[in-house]
């Protein structure tokens, strides 16, 4: 299961990684879909999407990886950014800012007593790591940590020589996006011939139904409260008996839970349709004579 707090590292996924489909690559139709777990899934039907060749896909999958690496890899970002960031990565992580207080440094505590070390540890010079050690250990809270550490780092990258050190000018948009950036199963984006789970079908763990949301909205969405098939026939029954005879001819779906689900998945089929009809009126115009 996925709790509340948790939750807001999917929020961030979201709003960064659907920031880059439309802003960076132009995609418009994209759906959100709750996986019925702990992930969520993003189903791009554009037209040009849907064309793209394996290597094509990959390459936008992996235009969006900035995280890699395993449990064995310290450190999973590096950021060449001495020259500055790329528009794209410095849009994430304007993205990030917004919530790092809240998660990462209060909700998951990375500088609480005794959990600094996994941040310290993407420190590239060891006397840097040292005064930030110091720094640690004298503070009260993560807040106060983050605050401290951020003022030493940017006075030790514009004193240093950049030639003498090994701590990036970017070290702390790196921090942020290793705990803060979304990961991308990028098998399932670039493999045409991956299975997927459709929305609407059933996580077969949780009995979860695969719903879509509303991107903007990402922040309300409540995963606990997703219906199971179970929940979604006691609703319809709970329904049933305080209906009046023209209320139960209705469909069982607006019975449930999953109405709103349901109402984002025919506002977004409806903007589909109407792109196909702009494109092929456009086609229609093209292939006149006169």
């Amino acid at each position: 299961n996925i709790c509340g707090k948790c939750w807001q590292y999917m929020t961030l996924a979201v709003k960064i990684i659907h920031a880059v489909l439309t802003e960076d690559f132009g995609f418009n139709n994209i759906l959100w879909v709750y996986s019925g777990r702990r992930g969520i899934h993003c189903w791009v039907c554009d037209p040009q999407a849907r064309k793209l060749s394996g290597q094509a896909r990959s390459a936008v999958a992996e235009y969006m990886q900035l995280v890699s690496g395993g449990d064995s890899i310290t450190k999973k970002v590096n950021l060449k950014g001495e020259m500055g960031l790329h528009p794209s990565v410095e849009r994430a992580v304007n993205i990030i800012k917004e919530s790092f207080q809240k998660l990462c440094l209060e909700d998951q505590d990375i500088l609480g007593n005794g959990r600094w070390n996994k941040v310290l540890d993407l420190i590239g010079d060891a006397d840097l790591k040292d005064d930030l050690t110091k720094v640690m250990e004298s503070s009260t809270n993560g807040i106060q940590r983050w605050n401290e550490m951020r003022t030493k780092v940017q006075d030790y990258v514009a004193t240093k020589d950049w030639k003498k050190r090994r701590t990036s000018k970017a070290v702390l948009q790196e921090i942020m996006l290793q705990f803060s950036y979304p990961r991308l199963d990028i098998a399932v984006s670039k493999g045409m011939n991956h299975l997927l789970k459709a929305p609407f079908c059933v996580h077969p763990k949780t009995g979860r139904v695969c719903v879509p949301f509303d991107a903007s909205k990402a922040e309300t969405f409540r995963p606990e409260d997703v219906p199971t098939v179970s929940t979604l026939l006691e609703e319809i029954d709970a329904f049933a008996k305080t209906a009046d005879a023209d209320q139960l001819k209705i469909k069982d779906y607006k019975k449930t839970s999953l109405k709103e689900s349901v109402g984002i998945f025919e506002n977004f089929l409806s903007e589909l349709t109407e792109t196909w009809k702009g494109q092929l009126i456009a086609k229609s115009d093209e292939s006149m004579e006169f």
